[in-house]
């Protein structure tokens, strides 16, 4: 397992050639967390990583339900917009579903979130599992986990502010 990141709060890896794993601490509970996560206003205010205004979020959250997030980014110039379907859902533990970059038809991954509390701390890891290893690499070179440190620290904010 070969670590991509290093010196910031989530830790990503690769476990295997199709996989990227994300795994951070929270200074909340798991159920805030989880809220956090799962409940649209509140996804608002982190999932852009301040790189864009979040112009669609709609989440349908249950086994069979939908999501899209779309964001517009702050120069105005670009639209980014994922969807998928929820596959599976246990409260405050995790929630497994499938996800599509819209600018990259067909590359569907499956995303499973796990949250884990210890001590009012909650571990969360993220789990993307891409069709192949072109597709994870294209996931990896997008940018992706600068923007995905940012949100998850915006996320912390967002969960903590909820006690």
């Amino acid at each position: 397992m070969s670590t991509v990141t290093s010196g910031r709060s989530a830790k990503v890896t690769l476990p295997a050639d199709d996989q990227i794993l994300v795994t951070r601490g929270f200074a909340a509970p798991k159920h805030l967390v989880y809220r956090a996560w799962t409940e649209p206003e509140l996804v608002r205010r982190w999932w852009t990583a301040k790189r864009g205004t979040m112009t669609v979020c709609d989440m349908d959250v249950r086994v069979g339900g939908t999501w899209r997030w779309v964001m517009v980014t702050n120069e105005g110039d670009f639209e980014v917009a994922f969807h998928g379907e929820y596959v599976e859902i246990v409260p405050d533990e995790k929630i497994v579903s499938s996800e599509e970059y819209e600018g990259m038809p067909g590359a569907t991954a499956v995303n499973t979130v796990t949250l884990v509390e210890e001590d009012g701390r909650t571990k969360l890891t993220l789990l993307t599992q891409h069709k192949n290893k072109a597709n994870r690499d294209a996931h990896l070179n997008s940018g992706m986990e600068d923007g995905l440190q940012d949100a998850l620290d915006l996320m912390e904010e967002v969960a903590v502010s909820l006690a």
